[in-house]
């Protein structure tokens, strides 16, 4: 791999997945913000959708959460802590590929279910068939990153995650992805090329999650079985309201 090419995959092609990102989710805001939902099925059946879905985001939310810890969580801090190199590769391991094969059990779950049903699958859309493949084989690549690094040991926290951050400097780190197994290479360009397509799939609607109800006040309801009296501010005494005129039902003439 020449030189240039390595500086366009690693240096330029991060940015431009990193712009269709946010330029596309801006214009589908502008243009299409009824659109930001995950177009659900579940009129269409509900068995399979009650184990998938909860199965598939649930993992996916740890699987999200290891990726942070690893690419931007940088060794020193690790070590500051107390956190023994074989403990966080440990738990890396087992929570990461728990939370891996959960994640991918969830989506053929999902998958089998948009294939089973005649009328989930005719609710497909064009870009459903690019993401899912895609989400697929993202996860599988990452699986097998994770299994790979017990045969052959290799700290993606030395390289892989250096250059991740370098790219919030604005200084990419070329040759720490550059060295990388080609595993690990094949997980990030795919993952580039998810995050360029979610603004165009279903997978938009993650950005319209219920955050605000953890923090939103609790509905006061109040009864309107007994009326309140009212008190006149120009008199002394409580002056109640009249009660309104009922409606007498009139039967026409037979």
């Amino acid at each position: 791999m020449t030189t240039h090419v390595r500086i366009a995959l690693w240096g330029v092609l991060p940015y431009l997945s990193l712009t269709v990102l946010i330029a596309g989710t801006l214009w589908r805001y502008r243009y299409d913000r009824f659109g930001f939902t995950t177009r659900s099925s579940q009129l269409h059946e509900s068995r399979m959708l009650r184990v998938g879905g909860p199965l598939f985001h649930y993992a996916l939310l740890f699987v999200a959460g290891g990726h942070v810890m690893g690419l931007l969580v940088p060794e020193g801090l690790t070590q500051r802590l107390q956190v023994s190199e074989t403990m966080y590769h440990t738990v890396a391991l087992t929570m990461g590929g728990a939370a891996g094969i959960a994640a991918v059990c969830g989506l053929a779950v999902l998958l089998w279910r948009r294939l089973r049903v005649p009328a989930v699958r005719q609710a497909t859309s064009r870009s459903d068939r690019l993401v899912y493949p895609l989400l697929t084989v993202v996860l599988l690549a990452g699986l097998t990153a994770t299994a790979s690094s017990v045969a052959n040991p290799y700290d993606y926290r030395l390289g892989v995650s250096v250059w991740f951050r370098s790219l919030f400097a604005l200084d990419p780190d070329v040759p720490a992805m550059a060295h990388a197994p080609l595993v690990y290479q094949v997980h990030a360009l795919l993952a580039m090329a998810l995050f360029a397509l979610w603004p165009f799939s279903r997978l938009i609607h993650a950005f319209t999650a219920p955050v605000g109800y953890l923090i939103r006040p609790y509905v006061v309801y109040r009864s309107r079985a007994r009326a309140t009296p009212y008190r006149h501010p120009a008199t002394a005494g409580p002056v109640r309201r009249k009660p309104a005129a009922r409606r007498k039902r009139i039967d026409a003439p037979h």
